[in-house]
């Protein structure tokens, strides 16, 4: 999926994802397993949203970082 030369672009998404879907997991990992019975889900639900998009910017810069090699000259 991602064959090809490895450009700037693909590392700031690889590193943007990385921290979204970290941010994600500890978000969620707080509100379903640490935090019962009190309403904080309620505030910490747009930091769940925003990772997710973060992960989506993420990925498109990933896709698109990656440069492929020309096609071999047909002779």
């Amino acid at each position: 999926m991602f064959e090809g030369e490895k450009t700037a672009i693909f590392f700031t998404g690889l590193f943007i994802f990385g921290g979204a879907l970290f941010g994600l997991f500890s978000t969620l990992w707080f509100i379903f397993v640490i935090d019962t019975g009190s309403y904080l889900w309620k505030a910490l639900t747009p930091f769940a949203f925003g990772s997710a998009v973060f992960m989506v910017i993420g990925y498109y810069m990933m896709t698109i970082g990656v440069r492929k090699p020309p096609p071999p000259p047909k002779s």
